[in-house]
């Protein structure tokens, strides 16, 4: 159960961008490009934004209002866990006789596991059970609306003179003759699609109404600075009282030394990414929109299309001694296929991790079809396939126990050995063709992978 366990012993090499050793749990297949592909060479998309609390989704525009987060939602500013609502019963006085009181209902928040609430820091019960909650008010916040409104003006400014220099090109390299004969003078000075007029007559700022130009004032350096308490350096500090390293971080806007100070968060919402191929733009993965479901509209994860290569028993290891691995591959698709496994050659570029020799079965093996019903079925008919007792130690269903051999060349270090495997792909995505017998079947097409093992350490 290497791939579940401990996935990191048997890895697929990736030729994207960059060359990635990953485990096939990890990897994606893609069936147009017929190649495998890892979280680092797939574009992500974002689909959709949802709390991971109250399963509230919304579009990418308002999750951007919202700041990524959830409105009634809230984290507990200790431990990070979600707070969660507890009524009570609080003595009010009655609107007609102030000196009479009655029970009320009234709201607080409370983390279940550090039992920390909303009165721990003063903050008033509401009457209702959801919105309302009393938030600090950062006192910096004018400020940091106005450089961020700065910086965006200035990014529209730079935009049009990149938009307004694009166009002088283009006209420069358009003889006269040539733009008055087509017609080209005046198209090329219509406006380009996404860039204002503004950026043809003389880089003003200027859409329908003139824009304010925000100015902002630079920030004064101080020269004195507040000195220390006499008692800082001798006073006891209660730990429970103050706030930790993270604690501090996760609110970076107030950032309070003390625990009095601490206030719950709003939740940080969560996305649904969709993972589409960066050589022909095919999608790899595309969950539901829906947050409460959790199935995919296409999934090509490689576990569902690569025989999957597992380490079942290693002996033990010795230097320059001839030891015998036993190994497992299982066929994760419906119909035959048939694998040769072959040894590195010397001087192959992605064989730079191995420390030991490996001897593969020469003869090609043969996997049977995938099948739900007769995978755990004890007394199901062995299929006759005439396997070699010294290459084959066993076959179920799927999926096959072959020996290796392996000579390790290195007295310190893990044992690494790593092999080629090329087998069959049945590709559905390509053009069917119909047979003669009126049936269509889709194009086989060969693969090839690098795989490595990682048998471990050397025996003493």
């Amino acid at each position: 159960m290497a791939s579940l366990l401990q996935p990191q012993l048997v890895v697929y090499l990736v030729s994207g961008e960059k060359k990635i050793r990953a485990p096939l749990s990890q990897l994606y297949f893609c069936r147009y490009c017929t190649e495998l592909r890892s979280l680092e060479c797939v574009s992500h998309e974002v689909d959709s934004h949802y709390c991971p609390s109250c399963l509230e989704n919304m579009p990418s525009a308002e999750a951007k209002l919202k700041k990524n987060r959830c409105a009634n939602c809230f984290d507990c500013p200790c431990c990070m866990h979600t707070l969660s609502t507890r009524a009570t019963s609080i003595p009010a006085p009655l609107p007609d006789d102030p000196a009479k009181t009655t029970m009320k209902k009234a709201y607080y928040l409370a983390c279940g596991f550090c039992r920390w609430s909303s009165r721990d820091v003063g903050m008033a019960d509401k009457s209702v059970a959801s919105g309302g909650w009393q938030e600090p008010e950062n006192p910096h916040s004018q400020r940091i609306n106005k450089l961020i409104e700065y910086y965006q003006q200035l990014a529209q400014r730079e935009k049009i003179e990149r938009d307004r220099k694009k166009l002088s090109r283009r006209r420069n390299y358009v003889p006269l003759a040539f733009s008055d004969k087509f017609g080209l003078g005046t198209r090329l000075q219509r406006q380009r699609s996404g860039a204002p007029i503004s950026a043809l007559a003389g880089l003003t700022l200027k859409e329908g109404e003139d824009q304010k130009e925000i100015k902002i004032e630079l920030a004064q350096a101080v020269e004195e600075v507040e000195p220390l308490p006499e008692d800082y350096y001798i006073r006891s500090i209660n730990l429970t009282e103050v706030t930790t390293l993270h604690q501090r971080l996760l609110q970076p806007d107030f950032q309070p030394l003390s625990a009095s100070q601490l206030h719950p968060r709003h939740k940080h919402l969560l996305i649904k990414r969709s993972l589409r191929c960066r050589k022909c733009e095919h999608n790899l993965s595309k969950p539901e929109f829906n947050p409460t479901s959790i199935k995919f509209k296409i999934q090509l994860v490689a576990v569902n299309y690569i025989p999957e290569v597992r380490i079942m028993s290693i002996p033990n290891l010795r230097y320059m001694k001839e030891s015998q691995v036993l190994l497992t591959i299982t066929n994760p698709v419906e119909n035959f296929i048939h694998v040769t496994l072959q040894s590195c050659e010397e001087g192959d570029p992605d064989d730079i991790n191995s420390t030991a020799k490996v001897m593969v079965p020469p003869k090609e093996l043969v996997l049977g079809g995938k099948d739900a019903a007769a995978e755990y079925d004890e007394l199901a008919e062995p299929q006759d396939f005439q396997d070699d007792p010294d290459v084959i130690a066993f076959r179920k269903a799927n999926k096959v126990g072959f020996f290796i051999k392996v000579i390790p060349q290195r007295e310190e270090g893990d044992v690494i050995v790593s092999f080629k495997m090329r087998h069959e792909f049945r590709n559905p995505a390509t053009s069917l063709r119909p047979t003669e017998e009126g049936e269509q079947t889709s194009e086989i097409v060969w693969l090839n992978h690098h795989v490595e093992l990682t048998l471990g350490p050397l025996a003493p």
